[in-house]
């Protein structure tokens, strides 16, 4: 298993494919292979790498609060251990803000980024949703947690959809059984980080091409926090998909996946 040791942790990371690098980062919770189906498809145009966060599945999880701009100088270290000087840089909610992180404390890194279902500060009701993640992964059987993230990042549509249920039911299986299951700390030290970050007067600094991408029906970030930032960064495009919620990647993955590759390509 490739490791790299980084930022006084030792980081689990993979790779797939060849051709212009893309670094992928993957929101709270969440290991890097959930881009799996993602991944599959960028492999075929773009060298993707993904790792485990600080916190989760086979990276180190040190005691304590991190912060996004730690997590970002975990992955600008993991950039020089496999001498890549810059990359297009995909962040998913949590990846979201480590990537703007990235992307201002390191811009010599970034070559170009997508800011998936992010934000520039949390307000109280956001706030609020990760104190709660922190209190339920205290409290609930993994299952029970799995079943709250559930809840709060697919929108109706997708709860109307039958099928979808039944595989609702299947992932808290899985959950239940995980053979690396996220810690309480690991949690808890991610949570606050999504918490503490704030980056909103910082943001007009990145000056790479950005596209801000999110779900109109998503109640965790709602759309406000992504039309905030792409006011703010300089060089940026907006896309919403309306009928989505914060699994929105998941939601319109036919879509997104080669959008997404065609949007990358284009600011080559």
């Amino acid at each position: 298993m490739p490791f790299a040791n980084v930022n006084g942790i030792r980081m689990f990371y993979d790779q797939k494919g060849e051709g212009e690098p893309l670094l992928l980062i993957m929101g709270i919770t969440a290991r890097g292979e959930v881009w799996e189906k993602h991944l599959n498809y960028w492999s075929q145009y773009f060298h993707c790498i993904i790792a485990d966060n600080r916190g989760v599945g086979l990276t180190d999880a040190p005691p304590g609060s991190y912060s996004s701009a730690e997590m970002a100088t975990d992955y600008a270290g993991l950039l020089e251990h496999l001498d890549i000087e810059s990359c297009s840089v995909i962040g998913c909610s949590m990846g979201s803000i480590i990537a703007q992180q990235l992307a201002i404390l390191f811009p010599e890194r970034v070559s170009s980024l997508v800011l998936m279902c992010t934000w520039s500060y949390c307000d109280n009701k956001t706030s609020s949703i990760f104190e709660l993640m922190k209190i339920y992964k205290e409290r609930l059987e993994p299952g029970e947690f799995a079943h709250y993230i559930q809840q709060l990042i697919y929108s109706k549509k997708t709860w109307d959809d039958e099928k979808q249920l039944i595989t609702f039911q299947q992932d808290r299986k899985t959950a239940s059984s995980e053979e690396v299951p996220q810690s309480l700390l690991g949690l808890k030290g991610q949570a606050d980080a999504c918490i503490a970050h704030n980056t909103f007067d910082e943001l007009r600094s990145i000056s790479q091409p950005t596209l801000v991408i999110g779900g109109g029906e998503d109640r965790f970030v709602p759309d406000w926090m992504l039309r905030e930032i792409a006011d703010e960064i300089p060089h940026s495009t907006l896309y919403v998909y309306k009928d989505a919620g914060h699994a929105f990647h998941w939601e319109h993955i036919e879509d997104f996946n080669p959008r997404i590759k065609k949007w990358i390509i284009a600011e080559k």
